[in-house]
């Protein structure tokens, strides 16, 4: 014997496994991804602070690869990059990230302006605060210092080929001077192994055991411009655009400035 369903009864179950159908075919449609994401030391305290409120908001999961926006180490971005390791998003000082544009590890076109970020100074914690309120100030800091460390990106590169050249003490400060690669810092002057360490300031923030004495005098300063783009083999290219999309919007932007840095889509600040 056939059961039939009255017509409303029939009508509802039609209409059930329409919506079930529908919803099932939406879901495969639109899978989660995965982005990866490699950032460079500069934005990586906003990207551990953002990356878990995106993937809420979007279903993906993001996996966060660090990495120093040059030099030599093998952990660098764009050393990962060449030997193939697998990125969506590439996250750096914007310098760096037009060399990879050139190069071809960056999809041309997809390079997206992030923060504005400046080079902070800082000693051990309970060590007596040096003064930098100006130029003089800043140079005599300097002379005075037993040691000085400085990253092996983009703010240690400024330091050790430009700023000191330009204020005349090269000679003085660089042989008291070493260049850390790979590692914040923040961790030197911590340790004890450097009096006065350099970085940008989104990276000494972070460090426990350090006193960020303030940003380098303006007229020194150098503003390094941290830039997303899409890298070039990314397999989650929609997705990656979504992201850097998210990164730039002002819904972010306390985000930024509780790192020290500031949205590269807002007035700079004097």
């Amino acid at each position: 014997m056939r059961l039939r369903l009255p017509f409303t009864g029939r009508r509802r179950a039609g209409l059930w496994m329409r919506t079930a159908l529908a919803l099932g075919l939406l879901s495969s449609a639109v899978p989660a991804a995965d982005i990866h994401l490699m950032t460079s030391g500069g934005f990586a305290a906003v990207v551990e602070e953002l990356a878990p409120r995106y993937e809420r908001q979007s279903g993906n999961h993001i996996i966060v690869i660090r990495g120093a926006s040059m030099g030599a180490t093998p952990e660098a971005i764009p050393a990962r990059l060449k030997r193939g390791e697998e990125a969506d998003v590439v996250i750096l000082a914007r310098s760096a990230l037009d060399a990879l544009v050139a190069d071809g590890a960056v999809q041309k076109g997809s390079e997206v302006d992030l923060v504005r970020s400046r080079i902070g100074m800082a000693v051990k914690a309970g060590a007596p605060v040096p003064d930098i309120s100006s130029a003089d100030a800043f140079k005599r800091t300097l002379l005075a210092a037993k040691s000085v460390a400085y990253s092996d990106s983009a703010s240690g590169v400024y330091i050790s080929t430009e700023m000191l050249q330009a204020m005349g003490i090269a000679a003085q400060v660089l042989p008291k001077s070493k260049m850390i690669p790979g590692t914040p810092v923040g961790l030197e002057v911590a340790g004890g192994s450097a009096e006065i360490g350099f970085q940008q300031i989104s990276e000494l923030l972070p460090i426990a055991g350090i006193k960020l004495v303030g940003p380098i005098p303006e007229p020194l300063q150098k503003i390094t411009i941290f830039s997303a783009g899409v890298a070039a083999r990314s397999k989650a290219a929609v997705e990656a655009r979504k992201l850097i999309e998210y990164l730039v919007s002002p819904g972010v932007w306390p985000d930024i400035r509780r790192a020290g840095l500031e949205p590269a889509a807002e007035p700079a600040s004097k």
